[in-house]
C-alpha cells in the first residue's frame, strides 16, 4: 500500500479541467510523449496534457508517415506512457484507418485504448464526415478530441506538408468542421499549421479549448513533438518549432566520451568496480 497521503498526490487532470482553464483564459501546456521516462519527466515538471501521439511512427519508428501505425503499436506506446503519469491527462491518436470506415469499428477502436491501453481519451483527425463517429464514441462515454487543417493521416491526399486553410474556401469550411465537432461532443480540437488569425477565429468561436500547433499564439493552448522540442532530432525544422534544448549534440558528445574512455581503460575505474 501506498504511504502517500491522498493530500499529497497531484491533482488530475481532466478533460473538464481543460475546458475550465480555457473559460479561466488559462493557457493549455501539451507535449508528445511514447515511452514510460519520457512520460515521467514530462508529468513531474507539470505539462497538463501528454499526447501519445501516431507521430510515433516518425520518430520512434522511422517511417516517413504516421500511416503505418496500428492499433496494437499505438496501445503499446499509450500503456507504456500512461504507466509513467501521475497527473497529466493522457490522450492517445487513432492510426489511420482504425475509425474511417464505420463508426460502429471506431468505437471498439476507441474502446480498445481505453480498455487495453488506460487511455483518458482519444483523438480523431477530420471534420463533418466523422461527426457521426465522434457523437457514436462520446456517446458511449469516451472523451474524444478533434484535429483540424493539416491532418497527417491525409498526407497522400493532400500531397504536402504545407500551411492548410490559407484560401478562403478552405478556410470557411474548417470553421466549420470545427463548430460541428463541437456539436458532436469533442472535449477539445488539435489545429495544425493553419493561419494564425484563422486559428483566432476559430477558438473565439468555440467553447471546447483549441491546441495549436503551427497555428499561432491565440490558441487555448499548445503542443509540440517532445523530441522536436528537445533538439533530439535535427532534420526537422519548421517556422512553428522553438527547440528549448539541443540534446543531440549533448548525447552525441556524451556518447563519444564514453567510448573514448572505454577504449583507453578509464572505464570502468577502480571505484566502480567489485572486489
Amino acid at each position: 500500500m501506498s504511504t502517500q497521503k491522498r493530500s499529497e498526490r497531484p491533482e488530475k487532470i481532466t478533460t473538464q479541467t481543460v475546458v475550465e482553464m480555457k473559460r479561466n483564459g488559462e493557457k493549455i501546456s501539451m507535449l508528445t510523449a511514447y515511452d514510460y521516462t519520457m512520460a515521467g519527466i514530462i508529468d513531474g515538471a507539470g505539462v497538463e496534457v501528454i499526447l501519445v501521439g501516431d507521430s510515433a511512427s516518425n520518430v520512434m519508428a522511422g517511417h516517413d508517415t504516421t500511416i503505418p501505425m496500428t492499433m496494437d503499436h499505438m496501445i503499446y506506446h499509450t500503456s507504456c506512457v500512461v504507466r509513467g503519469v501521475e497527473r497529466a491527462l493522457v490522450i492517445a491518436d487513432l492510426p489511420f484507418m482504425s475509425y474511417q470506415v464505420t463508426a460502429k469499428e471506431a468505437l471498439i477502436s476507441a474502446g480498445r485504448m481505453m480498455k487495453e491501453a488506460g487511455a483518458h481519451a482519444v483523438k480523431l483527425e477530420g471534420g463533418k464526415s466523422i461527426c457521426s463517429t465522434v457523437q457514436r464514441i462520446v456517446d458511449a462515454g469516451i472523451p474524444v478530441m478533434g484535429h483540424l487543417g493539416l491532418t497527417p493521416q491525409s498526407i497522400y491526399k493532400f500531397g504536402t506538408y504545407k500551411v492548410r486553410a490559407k484560401e478562403e474556401q478552405e478556410a470557411d469550411q474548417l470553421l466549420e468542421d470545427a463548430k460541428a465537432l463541437e456539436e458532436a461532443g469533442v472535449f477539445s480540437i488539435v489545429l495544425e499549421k493553419i493561419p494564425a488569425d484563422l486559428a483566432k477565429k476559430v477558438t473565439d468561436s468555440v467553447s471546447v479549448p483549441t491546441i495549436g500547433i503551427g497555428a499561432g499564439r491565440q490558441c487555448d493552448g499548445q503542443v509540440l513533438v517532445i523530441h522536436d522540442m528537445l533538439g533530439l532530432n535535427k532534420d526537422f525544422s519548421p517556422r512553428f518549432l522553438r527547440r528549448y534544448e539541443d540534446l543531440h549534440s549533448k548525447m552525441t558528445d556524451a556518447v563519444t566520451h564514453y567510448i573514448k574512455d572505454v577504449k583507453s581503460g578509464d572505464f570502468p575505474n577502480v571505484d566502480e568496480q567489485y572486489s
